[in-house]
């Protein structure tokens, strides 16, 4: 710790010096060598020269004075050891400016504009309305995102009480989160699950409880190659095989009609008016629409299969009957 500060000093010394300052200045500014011998001045200051020139700092050498070569002195050039200036291209800062409005999730918006102000005090012109027509929103509104998003950066392993599909309880599950992954308009975490020794992907939605830290940062290193799209299309839900049937109010469920393959427009619906439309839909999981159909509340009814009713009234019998008791 002494020698970093010492380092530290020598390097923001010489750093603000216009011209070159010999040793019996640095050496009553700065105390380790204020305080040491003759001789381990020269050796101390020796070796930080040599470690800062190690580390890439262009440590210069000169004169005091600049008319005269009488003492040698030192100085560190500011515009050699800055960072070479950020150019970027008119289209380039209006992508990093469109990133800024694609993230509506609080803690990762933040860096996106934290990002641009420092482009901005670098003298970068972003012009974000340049790609308003393409300005897609990315949300994160489940609770575990910022647990299992940090997690994955500290490669942290991390515990939680999973419900899966079907299931009547949630189960707990301890996992190495490798990554989160949007798909179909829902956010997954894949990694390895170490209950069951092998890859798994889990619904944030379906998370029951909050994320619990388990062991130490650092503690695992995500396998060379993983490519967490093609583990996400392997591990997600099959192909789409159950046939299905809903009647939807006209002007409701725009994501459902988007996976329609066929739209009856003006059909009589359950309250005996015919503002409705018939969707019929091919999906991976009858549990899946299920869900879709009580999240759309009186807007959408099913109609077939039989299945599919059924787990719909089970649910809505279920609902009704906790709320008397």
């Amino acid at each position: 710790m002494q020698k970093s500060e010492r380092l530290l000093n020598l390097l923001i010394l010489l750093l603000v010096q216009r011209r070159y300052v010999g040793k019996a200045r640095i050496r009553a500014l700065i105390d380790d060598y204020r305080d040491a011998s003759d001789e381990a001045f020269e050796r101390m200051f020796e070796r930080d020269k040599g470690e800062l020139r190690a580390l890439g700092v262009p440590v210069e050498t000169g004169f005091v004075d600049g008319f005269f070569e009488d003492e040698p002195g030192y100085r560190i050039p500011a515009d050699e050891f800055a960072l070479p200036g950020i150019e970027l291209t008119a289209d380039e800062a209006a992508v990093l400016g469109l990133a800024t409005r694609v993230w509506r999730h609080a803690g990762l918006a933040a860096h996106t504009s934290d990002a641009l102000a420092k482009l901005a005090a670098a003298g970068v012109e972003v012009d974000r309305e340049r790609l308003d027509v393409l300005a897609p929103e990315i949300s994160a509104e489940e609770p575990s995102f910022d647990a299992l998003w940090q997690a994955t950066l500290d490669r942290q392993r991390v515990s939680f009480e999973h419900q899966r599909v079907g299931a009547s309880a949630p189960t707990k599950r301890t996992i190495e989160p490798w990554g989160l992954v949007s798909t179909s308009g829902r956010w997954y975490v894949v990694g390895r699950d170490l209950d069951r020794e092998a890859e798994r992907m889990f619904r944030l939605s379906r998370i029951r409880s909050r994320i619990s830290k388990v062991g130490r940062p650092g503690a695992y290193d995500v396998p060379a190659g993983v490519d967490l799209r093609a583990l996400t299309r392997r591990l997600g839900p099959g192909p789409r095989t159950e046939a299905a049937t809903l009647l939807v109010r006209q002007g409701s469920g725009a994501a459902l009609r988007r996976t329609g393959t066929v739209v009856e427009s003006g059909v009589t619906g359950p309250d005996g008016h015919s503002a409705w439309d018939r969707v019929a839909l091919t999906v991976s999981s009858l549990t899946w629409l299920a869900d879709e159909v009580l999240a759309h509340g009186a807007a959408v009814r099913a109609e077939s299969p039989e299945a599919l009713v059924a787990d719909v009234v089970r649910r809505l019998d279920a609902a009704a009957a906790g709320e008397s008791a």
